[in-house]
Order: C-alpha cells, then structure tokens, then sequence
C-alpha cells in the first residue's frame, strides 16, 4: 500500500465523506490486525513479546494523514498501528510477526522493531524513548536538504521520563526542527498510572522547552487528522517543533499475557465507549461502514494464509544483515621520505574538510565543534567553510548520537563528536541498541553510515573519568566498527574512511597525540579498514599494540634491536573487526606473541587476541601470551600512581626480554 498525504481543513460535504471512510478504513486495517495477532500470539503462532495498540487507532491514522512518502515517522514498542498508517503493508507485516524470512525486516526485527526507510518509516523500537533523538536525526536530514519534509515522532506518557526525550526535543528547539513530538496519552507507563509518573503536564514542559504545545483528542481520528494538517503545513513553511499531546486509551494490557491488576475493568469498560471505530462510524453510512469491514476482513485473513504458508530464515543466514559490505580499498603506497610535516590534529581537520567538500551529505555536529572549533581547535574554521553542515549541539550526548542515527538513516553521513571516550557511558543506548543493530533488526533495509569521533588518553592526570580506554566494550557490540589509529598519516587516512564507509564506526583518537608529527600522506590517502599493519618486521617475537601505545612498541622493539632481539611490531589500526589473519600469520613466523595496550588487562582486547592465539594459532606457539596493560584500576590522578599504573617503552621491553627468553 503507498501512502500519499492528504488534507482534511478545507474539504466538505461527499468529499469530507470519502475521507473519514478511508480513515476508517485505515483505522480497521489497524484493529483486525491487532486482534488477529493477539489471536495468533496466544496460539504461539507469533513468538516473543506482543504489545498492541487496541484502542489507540485514531492517533495514528489521524497523524499521519498529511503525511508524504518523503515524511518521516518514528514510532514505539507499541507500533503496529503507526507502520500501518504510514503504508506499510499488512502481510509482510504479519510475516515478520511469525519470524518469516519474506517479513518486512526478514524475520529480524519482529513486533517491536519494525522499519521501513523507503517509506519514511525510521522504525518501531524496544526502547523507550530511543525513536525520539533519532527522529530529531530525521528531521535534521530535513532540514538540512530544505524540501520541506516534516517527521513524527510517536511516543507514550511513560517516555516523558526518559533523558532522551529531555534531550531530544530541546536539541529539536535549540536547531527549529520540523518534527512533532506525539505523545499518545494512554494515561499508563506500563503497569504505572500516569498520576505516579509525572508532576509537570506536557503543556508546561513544552513551555519550558520554547515551543507550541497542542493537546487532541485521540480517539477522534477526524480532530486529529485537522490538528496535524494545520500543524504539518506550518512545519513545511519553516516551522519548529512541536508537542502534540492526543489523548487515547488502550484496551489491552502493556502486554499480551499482562494480568492488568493494576486497572479496575470498569474502567477499561468505560474507556471502549470511546472507540475511535464507533466515533467515526457514526458520521458514516452503515453500509459502506461495514463493506470496509469485510474488505478488511479477507485482506488480513489473506495476509496470515499468506505468511503461514512461509518459510523462516534459514540457518545459513545468521549472519546476515550485521554489516554492510565494504569497498575494498588497498593499503597505500609507503609515504616518500622528504613529505612534508603535519601533525595528529592537522590530519582530523583535513580529514573532516576533504569529506565535507567532497560529499554534500556529510555534515558535523557535537558540542562546541562549531563557533568553538573544538576542545582541542580540531575543527576550527570548518563552520565557517561549510554553513550550517558543522553544527553546535546542546551538552545532550544521547541526542547527538541518536541524530546521527536517524540521519544516517535518512541517508545524510553524519560525523558525530563524543567530547570525552569516556562520556560514551551517557550516550551507550543509541550505540549499543540502535546504530550497531538497526541494519541488521531491519534485515538490511537501514542504512548505517555513521561516524562517532571520540578521544581519550592517560597519561596527563586526567582522572578517572576522562582518562579510560573503553574499546574492549564497543568491540563486543556486534555491528560496530571501532578504529584507533596511532600516527597523523592513519589519522587522516583511517578518518575519511570511515566517513565514506556503510557501517557505524567509532573513531577514537588519542588526545596526548593530537601533537604528534608525521610525514603527511596525498590528498586521496585512504586507509582499508579492518586491516592491521606490521610497521616493523621480526623474527623472535611478535608484539601487538594499537592507537598511542605502538609508539611505546616501537621503542621498546628499537632498544631490545640493541640486545639482539628482533621484534615484529602489529599496528591492529582497526580494532573491530579484528585482522586475524595478520596477527596468525605473524605469529606463525615467530612463536611467540606480547600484547600491549592502554586498556586495563582484564577482559580486555589484549584478552581476545589471547584467546585467538591459544585457539587458532595454538601449535605456533613456543612460549606463554602475554599482555602488557594497566591493572583493573581506575586510571589515578596522582603523577606517581599514573606512572605505575600506565605501561611504558620500559614496563613493554621487561616483559618481550622475559618471553624472549623462555
């Protein structure tokens, strides 16, 4: 079914007619699939977790009745009826609810996160609250290419609760985004009445935030369809954001199974006089009403016959969906010996400005990276060069990535700054649940170019909070690509790989290098991600290392050069995926393998690589693998704790000397 837009404010008589009986239609469409699916749920013909929107249909078809293709929604746990009003259709729709291959997501996603970019349709999502900053993304995409396109964010009472949707809406006020903020009102957060959630009505919060504030009634799908006209129209004029407040009910429990103990029935009962079917059917002909009915009938019968009879994924396919294909790309030529000079934040800078320049759909957005140019003057001038492409946020890192990835998906390449590696803690939700697996939850129909850059470094005091090396937590997220480069020329050359690749990738440099000179490589300098580098060769002992502490691992490998030791060095340069291949083959030359890096030791990648070398290349070895790391202790403030605390050229070569040696 293709959804087309639709005005309501000025039609009248036969015309005002046939629009509320296609409202109404849609309305049924979203009714009976409901009802069958919880049918099918209880016959375990539907796996998993099951939350319906019974009662709530009014909302959505009303809201997205002046909606184009190009308009975007983001919808909720509770979606169905949202993905169906934009255009979906019921049978692929179905499918994925029974798990079928042929489901709109390939039996990926399921009822939860249902998605469909073609049709503007950003997804349906198991957390709370996450579709609002990626609908903010979106809406960013909008604005950015000025067509006038506008977004919807669905979400529930319970989500006013969530950080996200603080951080969400003002960053959408703070940039005047085209998005409406739709609250559905069912007056539950799951088992919890409203009155026990909330202090503050949403009229007061949208004050607070600088924006206009409407409230609907959301079983009248005809006041909804007005209100949202008027609002959508104001929207493609140039307008910012807004709250809309439709207040609802759902007839069925937070979930299927849900033993409502938490609602008298009566209640309930009373809330079904006020069916959005039976407003609109009483301003309709009987007759046509229940021609509808039964033309909606045989549609989601059919759509059920039709998903039953199909097979699910097939085994073969598990690994399908994680990660878009990547364009080979061949490592570079060695840089000339009399190339000029730069330095690590040099290669940032030039990395960013040649992307942004080359590719239209690039932009840069983070705290302070605009006017600021950066905590450490990264992107000075960029703002200036590229208006409106390299944009201030609010201090709201859950926003900032979430827009990344709604605009990614909207088919912008966001480059996204994390001030701090440290802070990616406050912002792990839109990395963990949303950037690494929204392609793979939407059977590859989400795309994913996305860069979030971030640096980290101890060494200088920075204390606890500002000094951890966390790659060993983003590599165990499937679908991420982390990379840490250790010399400006990587940099520079990993950086604007990453820009132009499919995947979400975090790029995480090491501030104490952003000094660091190096020869500095041609304009067109790429560098292969997931591909490691052996910068030095050996014969005795392999050392891997990554991002500042290679530069420890090559003086530690030139002084042991002086004792008679001959060192092959492993720059992993990217360190999800990891290059097997590269490490196995080195250690297959030297039987022996030492790992250095600035993560602390304990279940770290330095624990990976172990477990690689003990597995795959067991019969290589000659001698026990090793790690060189900082202990699980919080990196210390004190100079003369971090000195113990941090491995060094010395603390490396120690311990290459004693495996050397066994």
């Amino acid at each position: 079914m293709t959804q087309a837009s639709h005005h309501i404010g000025t039609a009248t008589g036969t015309a005002r007619t046939d629009q509320l009986l296609e409202m109404y239609r849609r309305m049924r469409r979203i009714r009976r699939f409901e009802e069958r699916a919880s049918d099918l749920y209880k016959a375990t013909e539907i796996p998993g977790f099951l939350h319906l929107s019974i009662g709530q249909e009014a909302s959505a078809v009303g809201a997205c009745w002046p909606l184009g293709a190009r308009d975007g929604i983001t919808s909720t746990h509770r979606g169905h009826g949202h993905v169906l009003a934009k255009g979906l259709d019921s049978a692929s729709m179905m499918a994925e609810l029974m798990g079928k291959d042929a489901g709109t997501c390939h039996g990926r996603g399921g009822s939860m996160h249902i998605a469909d970019p073609g049709l503007g349709i950003y997804g349906a999502n198991g957390i709370v609250g996450a579709g609002l900053p990626i609908a903010a993304g979106v809406a960013t995409a909008a604005k950015l290419r000025a067509a006038g396109d506008v977004v919807v964010a669905f979400f529930g009472d319970g989500a006013v609760a969530q950080g996200m949707f603080h951080e969400a809406v003002n960053l959408a006020a703070v940039w005047d985004l085209p998005v409406v903020f739709l609250c559905e009102n069912n007056h539950y957060s799951e088992f919890s009445p409203e009155s026990e959630q909330h202090r503050a009505p949403l009229s007061a919060r949208a004050a607070g935030y600088g924006i206009e504030y409407q409230h609907v009634d959301g079983n009248d799908v005809l006041a909804v369809a007005q209100t949202m006209t008027g609002l959508v129209a104001r929207l493609r004029a140039g307008g910012g954001p807004v709250l809309l407040e439709a207040e609802t009910y759902r007839w069925h429990g937070h979930y299927e199974g849900d033993p409502e103990r938490y609602r008298p029935a009566e209640e309930v009962a009373a809330a079904k006089e006020r069916d959005p079917l039976l407003i609109a059917r009483r301003q309709l002909d009987a007759a046509a009403a229940d021609a509808v009915d039964e033309e909606i009938d045989k549609e989601i019968e059919a759509a059920i016959d039709w998903a039953r009879s199909l097979p699910e994924p097939a085994p073969e396919t598990l690994h399908d969906y994680v990660s878009a294909p990547r364009l080979p790309v061949p490592e570079p030529a060695p840089l000339p010996a009399d190339a000029e000079i730069f330095r690590s934040m040099d290669a940032v800078r030039l990395a960013l400005e040649h992307e942004l320049t080359a590719d239209p759909s690039v932009f840069v957005a983070g705290i302070d990276v605009g006017a600021g140019g950066n905590v450490f003057g990264l992107t000075r001038g960029l703002a200036q060069a590229f208006p409106g492409r390299v944009r201030d946020t609010p201090i709201s890192e859950s926003a900032i990535v979430g827009t990344a990835v709604g605009a990614a998906m909207a088919g912008m390449k966001p480059v996204v700054e994390i001030m701090y590696m440290d802070f990616i803690g406050v912002c792990l939700d839109m990395l963990l649940n949303q950037a690494a697996k929204l392609r793979f939850m939407t059977g590859g129909r989400a795309s994913m170019p996305l860069v979030v850059r971030t640096q980290f470094g101890a060494g200088r005091s920075s204390g606890s909070q500002h000094s951890q090396s966390l790659e060993a937590i983003l590599a165990h997220i499937p679908g991420l690509t982390v990379v840490m480069p250790s010399n400006p020329a990587d940099t520079y050359g990993l950086l604007r790989a990453a820009i132009q690749d499919p995947n979400p990738v975090v790029f995480v440099e090491n501030r104490l290098q952003y000094g660091l000179k190096g020869p500095k490589p041609p304009a067109d300098h790429l560098i292969p991600l997931g591909k490691a580098k052996v910068i030095r060769e050996g014969t005795d002992i392999t050392l891997v290392s990554w991002s500042r502490m290679v530069q420890d691992a090559l003086a530690a490998a030139e002084l042991l050069a002086g004792e008679g030791i001959s060192v092959e060095v492993i720059d992993l340069r990217t360190i999800a995926p990891l290059d097997r291949e590269t490490v196995l083959a080195s250690l297959a030359k030297t039987n022996r393998l030492v790992i250095a890096h600035e993560a602390v030791r304990d279940f770290g990648v330095g624990a990976e690589l172990s477990a690689m070398a003990v597995d795959e290349g067991f019969w290589h070895l000659d001698a026990p693998v090793t790690r060189v790391a900082p202990p699980s202790v919080p990196a210390p403030y004190a100079p003369s704790l971090e000195h113990v605390w941090l491995p060094s050229r010395d603390t490396i070569a120690d311990t290459v000397r004693r495996i050397a040696a066994v």
